[in-house]
């Protein structure tokens, strides 16, 4: 059965391309059409839609207030917002994710050709509502292998953590979780362009208990932090001296991806070993699990979330299918199982260096 999606945009040019571009995929189906919010607000409950396609800029109602009516109403439905890549485009999405839009895909530019234009949507966006459905039955899941044998580790020095749809909303809840005396770095690939991730980093800066910056080249690492990959660049942690230091490179994409999670494990299981703790959350297609498997072979572990949590299991889920995963956790217990293995390990190394007693 078609994945039935309700597009909802003021632009008529718009409508007809997205139109053409869902067209284009037997197992989607366009179920109807609105020119304002207003208007797709009466028409959900008439053509029940699995997906909707939500323009940021319209007149009357927009779209970051259609997404919170549109929330409170139907909490679990699918939402791709439409935006332009702006920095008011970027303001605006990263305001709609954190109100609760499933994922974005950023419009065309006019300057380019209309071919161009319905490539570029449709490589972006039928991947992303095949995703999003997957969990709703239309598509297969993967299913997850038994969890990985607990080993004997060291302590832990740093915490990576890779994610992409429904990463910023995830990150929300889990940055403010961790206490103003967390004793190692963060460092965090989420899948965005320019723009976005500076904002996202200012957004959760906003509410941290830590320092939340976007990633700069040669920043030394230290307790008391959280960098986000910027968008379009890999970002890398190097031993330099006694340091360890962040590099950004614009090496080719990886899984389609810059940044890249399995670039950012690899160089934190070259530069931590058995040090390294890596996280896995939610986020479409597979990008992430190699590094875990680097990580996981320099004597790291690694936490995933798990599918009920997950906006879209593909990255987590990956992961698991691999029989990577050290722990599978919902996303609230994140955080508490980090800060478990983080402090235990810890605790461990320091008695054991700890001289006997008589």
């Amino acid at each position: 059965m078609a994945v039935r999606v309700l597009i909802v945009d003021d632009s008529a040019v718009i409508r007809r391309l997205l139109g053409e571009v869902l067209a284009s995929d037997p197992e989607i189906e366009v179920a109807g059409t609105a020119g304002n919010g207003l208007l797709a607000l009466t028409r959900i409950p008439e053509v029940k839609p699995d997906l909707i396609t939500l323009d940021i800029d319209m007149p009357g109602m927009d779209g970051l207030e259609t997404i919170t009516e549109i929330r409170k109403l139907y909490p679990r439905l699918p939402v791709i917002m439409f935006s332009r890549l702006t920095e008011r485009g970027a303001v605006a999405t990263v305001d709609a994710l954190a109100r609760g839009a499933s994922d974005y895909v950023t419009k065309p530019t006019s300057s380019g050709s209309l071919e161009g234009a319905y490539e570029k949507v449709r490589e972006e966006l039928i991947p992303k509502i095949k995703s999003l459905c997957a969990g709703r039955g239309k598509f297969p899941r993967l299913v997850p292998a038994p969890v990985a044998p607990t080993r004997a580790a060291a302590r832990i020095d740093i915490v990576a953590i890779g994610t992409s749809t429904g990463g910023p909303n995830a990150l929300a809840e889990l940055v403010p979780q961790f206490p103003a005396d967390f004793p190692v770095p963060i460092v965090i690939v989420q899948h965005m362009p320019p723009l976005f991730t500076g904002l996202l980093a200012e957004r959760l800066n906003s509410r941290a208990q830590l320092t939340v910056q976007e990633g700069q080249e040669g920043k030394k690492l230290e307790s008391g932090q959280i960098w986000i990959a910027p968008g379009d660049r890999h970002m890398t942690v190097e031993r330099k001296g006694g340091d360890v230091v962040l590099a950004l490179k614009q090496d080719p994409p990886e899984n389609s991806c810059r940044p890249a999670v399995d670039v950012l494990f690899r160089s934190v299981a070259q530069a931590y070993g058995a040090g390294a703790l890596g996280v896995v959350l939610t986020g479409m297609g597979s990008d992430g699990t190699r590094g875990a498997r680097v990580l996981r072979d320099a004597g790291g572990e690694v936490i995933v979330q798990d599918e009920a949590t997950s906006v879209v299991w593909g990255m987590p889920g990956s992961v698991a299918a691999a029989s990577l995963a050290d722990r599978i956790c919902p996303l609230a217990k994140i955080v508490p199982e980090v800060l478990r293995r983080v402090t235990f390990r810890r605790m461990l190394a320091s008695a054991a260096r700890a001289p006997l007693g008589k």
